[in-house]
């Protein structure tokens, strides 16, 4: 029997790709760093952002200092303008996804969060509309370990007290996420609504899975 439903968040409850992007190609234009100085510091930094142990102000002050172009003007320009973004990416959700949470509560179904995601996307995240469903949240840069380490899911499922056979996780995927949960023996399920061929999702179309075509068809993997 299913008693929780635990999702990803990027590019499963909300994408990127509906809306401008203000990634790392985009900040360097914005700081007026070429491409080649500004990716490799950005990068580098992705798994410490990832778990908290970098916040994007610091991350945007080293690598202007790097570059000769520090102001605290150009910083704060730059980490108000990508919280926008990812702001904005709540105005663009597919238009099942809060009826799926509803759908989800009426059945008194527990809903859950585990995702990668750094400190100015967790206050967006808490933030948003979508926040009040949760029943749990896991994200990884207030937990310290990110997916695919078992260890997140298994923090989540101990919050809810449910078993891995008592869950089904819905994501797109892209951080082998859907491994896991299989591993630990959920029903792990690939959400492709968002997906769009060409456009640099971090995955595509994963056959080995139950695919859901849309939000709403989410509901019909509660029983089997």
């Amino acid at each position: 029997m299913t008693r929780a439903v635990i999702f990803d968040m990027y590019e499963t409850l909300i994408t990127h790709f509906n809306t401008p992007l203000y990634f790392g190609a985009q900040m360097a234009h914005e700081a007026g760093i070429p491409i080649e100085k500004f990716l490799p510091l950005w990068r580098s930094t992705e798994d410490d952002r990832t778990v908290g142990k970098l916040a994007l102000e610091e991350v945007l002050s080293m690598i202007l200092k790097e570059n000769h172009c520090y102001s605290e003007a150009l910083v704060n320009k730059m980490a108000e303008k990508r919280t926008a973004t990812k702001v904005e990416l709540f105005k663009h959700l597919h238009s099942e996804i809060i009826p799926m949470l509803q759908a989800l509560k009426e059945k008194g179904i527990l809903i859950a969060l585990i995702s990668n995601c750094y400190f100015e996307e967790a206050t967006v995240i808490r933030n948003s509309e979508l926040f009040p469903y949760f029943d749990g949240v896991y994200l990884s840069c207030e937990q310290g370990v990110k997916k695919p380490d078992e260890e997140i899911f298994r923090r989540c499922m101990k919050e809810l007290l449910v078993q891995p056979e008592e869950c089904v996780y819905v994501g797109d995927g892209g951080s082998y996420e859907l491994e896991t949960a299989k591993g630990l023996g959920m029903k792990a399920i690939q959400a492709v609504w968002y997906l769009k061929e060409g456009c640099g999702q971090p995955t595509g179309r994963m056959p080995e899975f139950p695919q859901a075509e849309s939000p709403l068809e989410v509901l019909k993997y509660l029983e089997r």
